[in-house]
């Protein structure tokens, strides 16, 4: 757990055959995720609709999804999405998931 000024964070790891590194659970929210080279990291309300839409504007600017995780804390509640992704996400597209409904927060992470 990780606390600063402004938040409490925690992340929770394990092992997995050959000793593969793989996230178990963020913030409390239970999902289960390998590392890749290039990965998006989003926070979002748990509602219809955000799936559709942020895979829709992926694929639209030519990105490949290779993995696609979500965890949530509850029905209707925080969820988390980790993605691996084929390349660097462009900053203009980052953006843009930011702005998409339902989105709380999006980072890239490199692994």
């Amino acid at each position: 757990m990780i606390t600063t000024d402004e938040n409490t964070r925690s992340v929770a790891g394990t092992l997995i055959g050959n000793g593969k590194p793989r996230l178990v659970e963020i913030k409390g929210i239970k999902v289960e995720a390998d590392f890749a080279p290039h990965m998006l990291y989003v926070t979002n309300q748990d509602k219809p609709g955000f799936i559709g839409k942020f895979g829709t504007t992926l694929s639209d600017a030519g990105v490949n999804i290779a993995t696609f995780h979500l965890g949530r804390a509850a029905e209707g509640s925080d969820a988390i999405c980790l993605v691996s992704i084929d390349g660097d996400l462009p900053a203009a597209l980052l953006e843009k998931v930011k702005a998409l409904p339902l989105v709380m927060q999006a980072t890239t992470l490199a692994f």
